[in-house]
C-alpha cells in the first residue's frame, strides 16, 4: 500500500474526534456566519440534526475497508475471467467545499485462486465514498484496496460523477460529470482486456 493513501483505522479517527457539544457549537458558529440566528426556533435543533448526519455521511472514517474483504471463496471452479459490479452507487463529499458529488462505480478484478462476496466490494466503495474525498484519490483508494487484500491479477475501477462544488456555486455547470478511472496489473498492462472492462461499463 502506497504511503500516502494509507487510511487512518476507526480507531485512529476515533481519537482525534473533538466532542459532540464541540461540534453543535461549530455548526452554530457557522449558522451565525451564514447571516442567521442560530437560536431562532427553526433552527435550534439545526447543530444537532446537522452532527447526526454527519456521523452518517462520514461513517467510513468508523470502518476498515480491508476487514470487507478478508472473507473469500474459493469454491469458484477455477473462473479466472473478470469478475465485475456495475452501477454501485457514490454518495461522497468532495474536501475542498464539503458539497456532495453522486455517481456511479464500476469495479472489476481478475481473481487469483479466490474471489470475494460481491456486496464486500460496494462496501468497500461505500467505505471511502464516506469520507471527505476527491474523486480522484477516491479512485485509487478503491482499486489499491482490492488489490492489497485480494492480490488478483488485476484491479479496474471507474467512478462517473456530477460534483456540486461546480454544479451549485462556482461557474454552476450543470449536467458535467468528471470520469475517473485506475487500472492496475493485467488491466494496466492489457488493452484489450482494459477495453472489454469499459466496454462492459459503457464506455467503450
Amino acid at each position: 500500500m502506497s504511503e500516502i493513501l494509507k487510511w487512518r483505522t476507526p480507531a485512529e479517527a476515533a481519537q482525534k474526534r473533538p466532542s459532540r457539544e464541540a461540534a453543535m457549537e461549530a455548526v452554530r458558529t457557522l449558522i451565525a456566519w451564514a447571516g442567521d440566528d442560530p437560536d431562532r426556533e427553526g433552527l435550534k435543533d439545526t447543530p444537532k440534526r446537522v452532527i447526526e448526519a454527519y456521523r452518517e455521511w462520514f461513517g467510513g472514517y468508523d470502518q476498515d475497508p480491508t476487514t470487507e474483504l478478508n472473507r473469500v471463496f474459493e469454491d469458484v471452479g477455477g473462473y479466472d475471467d473478470i469478475v465485475m459490479l456495475k452501477k454501485i452507487d457514490v454518495e461522497s463529499h468532495c474536501e475542498h467545499h464539503i458539497a456532495p458529488f453522486l455517481g456511479k462505480a464500476y469495479v472489476a478484478y481478475l481473481p487469483t485462486e479466490a474471489v470475494v462476496g460481491i456486496s464486500k466490494i460496494a462496501r468497500v466503495v461505500e467505505i471511502f465514498a464516506k469520507r471527505l474525498q476527491t474523486q480522484e484519490t477516491m479512485t485509487i483508494q478503491i482499486a489499491e484496496a482490492i488489490e492489497h487484500t485480494l492480490k488478483p491479477r488485476g484491479v479496474a475501477v471507474l467512478i462517473d460523477a456530477e460534483h456540486q462544488c461546480m454544479s451549485t456555486r462556482g461557474v454552476h455547470h450543470k449536467d458535467v460529470t468528471t470520469v475517473t478511472t485506475q487500472f492496475t496489473g493485467e488491466f494496466k498492462e492489457n488493452v484489450e482486456l482494459r477495453n472489454r472492462f469499459l466496454k462492459l461499463a459503457g464506455y467503450g
